[in-house]
């Protein structure tokens, strides 16, 4: 029985760049032992992945479908999914309180 992949929530806080970049890779290079999500803690009002980062990502070969900006009160709900394991990706989200 093969074990479950690894829940892993990447933060920052617009959710626009570097944490949707992580979550890329890492589902990318995982090979299925991981799930990565990302997340900000403060998001703007219609806030979209930056699309530099996307168009890099694209260029590697890294699928960029359903990457979008979200806030991190998404995962804080008693339905989601529970995470393994958080990272910081910025200074800013690694001081705020979650």
């Amino acid at each position: 029985m093969a074990e479950r992949p690894l829940n892993v929530l990447f933060l920052c806080t617009h959710n626009s760049a570097r944490s949707i970049l992580a979550e890329a890779v890492l589902n990318h290079i995982g090979q299925g032992r991981f799930k990565a999500f990302s997340a900000g803690s403060s998001p703007r009002d219609n806030q979209q992945p930056n699309p530099l980062g996307l168009r890099v990502l694209q260029n590697a070969g890294i699928s960029t479908e359903g990457l979008r900006s979200k806030s991190w009160d998404e995962f804080g709900k008693p339905d989601s999914e529970r995470m393994d394991l958080v990272i910081t990706v910025c200074d800013n989200a690694a001081g705020e309180v979650c």
